[in-house]
């Protein structure tokens, strides 16, 4: 706990809190269900619960809506439906594909990933470190834009894969994946992309692309928690992933999520109309809320590429205060977002992404992410700016007077 924090933050977290009216800016870490995705979830947790393997008429409705959700994700991603793998994560679908590949070409030992990526990445990578494998972890700018150049002297012959998000999900910045699809492809190596935090924010289409391989998940975008997919391209190798049943042929074995992956073909559609008008009236927003913050508060000031990214992601720097500090507060206040920090073993430790843009110690620990939805509006932006500037001076009251006390 940071000094004081306690005396500042009495009563934060606590979970008997009403939660119903709170602010949330916190959606890249997960998002509010749709009601038209929970209405069309209802029939598959009530009525329709028949094993999609089974042949008797409720699990045939069952396969029925697991064929048709398939449908629905494949069409918003422009691909066959074939190509599509139902998961229960991103986690799993990065996992999946990152193994996979390795597993289909046990000859190459070496990956090739960034500094920046999702830790089921980066954690994945590095415990294959450990059993033998080679990895280069390409850098980015202070901006947080991928180091290209060196993008393309990492790759070798013996490079089994390349495994690129497309955006990040702390500072929002989107890498310019047709030069990456370039550099890769140019060199026969197979291409994972994270992409979660694209769907329905950017517009993807992967009959123009050669991306081999493209983790999603659910939750990102208004589904439920528990349901993700793989896009695996027709002709790609890899091996399976989970051994059994020989469901989503033979790819991942396991009973599908039924009423998970409904609700993920009903959030994807829902998606395709936010997509457009949506996504600027978020923008709009963001920028708003962005733009608010910088003026009235000083010392403040945002991470990452401004033209380059996610339209509803501002990560912002708060000089001289932790961020943990400024959450705890805006919690007590009903307002929800996050830290560039993490929490681990009773210490803070900055953000590995903004340590890798190469932001300093005392601003990467005052970082707040906030992130926007389709459910955003004008009143929330209003509250958060009126709220949160004498949050900010509060705290900063507070660390002037523990400093002059030290001195």
């Amino acid at each position: 706990m940071l000094a004081g924090q306690g005396a500042l933050t009495e009563g934060a977290f606590n979970p008997s809190l009403d939660v119903m009216d709170a602010i949330y800016f916190d959606n890249n870490a997960t998002t509010r269900i749709a009601p038209e995705v929970f209405d069309a979830m209802v029939p598959y947790l009530t009525d329709v619960y028949g094993n999609p393997s089974s042949v008797h008429r409720i699990g045939a409705r069952a396969g029925v809506a697991l064929k048709d959700a398939r449908e629905k994700v494949a069409a918003h991603l422009n691909c066959r439906e074939a190509e599509i793998t139902f998961t229960s994560c991103a986690t799993e679908s990065n996992n999946a594909a990152i193994r996979g590949v390795l597993q289909a070409a046990p000859g190459k030992r070496h990956i090739v990933t960034t500094a920046v990526e999702h830790p089921s990445v980066l954690e994945l990578c590095k415990h294959l470190e450990g059993n033998g494998y080679d990895v280069t972890y390409v850098g980015v700018d202070g901006e947080g834009r991928l180091n290209l150049d060196a993008l393309r002297e990492a790759l070798t012959q013996e490079t089994a894969l390349v495994s690129i998000m497309w955006s990040n999900n702390e500072t929002g910045v989107i890498f310019p994946m047709d030069d990456i699809v370039d550099i890769v492809k140019n060199c026969g190596v197979p291409l994972h992309v994270d992409a979660v935090q694209m769907v329905a924010k950017i517009p993807i289409d992967l009959s123009k692309t050669a991306i081999d391989l493209l983790s999603l998940s659910g939750h990102k975008f208004h589904a439920p928690k528990g349901v993700g997919a793989l896009f695996v391209r027709r002709g790609t190798r890899m091996r399976p992933f989970i051994i059994g049943g020989g469901q989503e042929k033979n790819r991942r074995s396991g009973t599908e999520n039924v009423a998970g992956i409904v609700g993920m073909g009903r959030a994807v559609e829902l998606g395709v109309r936010y997509l457009g008008s949506g996504v600027e009236t978020t923008r709009r927003l963001r920028d708003r809320l962005e733009a608010g913050i910088l003026s009235a508060i000083p010392n403040t000031n945002v991470n990452g590429a401004l033209s380059e990214r996610l339209p509803n992601t501002t990560l912002i720097n708060f000089d001289g205060i932790e961020g943990e500090a400024i959450l705890l507060l805006m919690d007590e206040e009903g307002m929800c977002a996050s830290s560039g920090s993490a929490c681990t073993t009773g210490a803070l430790e900055p953000s590995h992404v903004l340590k890798a843009m190469g932001v300093p110690s005392n601003l990467a620990h005052g970082s707040i992410r906030f992130s926007l939805s389709r459910y955003t509006t004008e009143d929330e932006i209003n509250t958060v700016l009126e709220k949160l500037p004498p949050i900010v001076e509060r705290l900063a009251s507070f660390t002037n007077h523990k400093r002059a006390g030290e001195r």
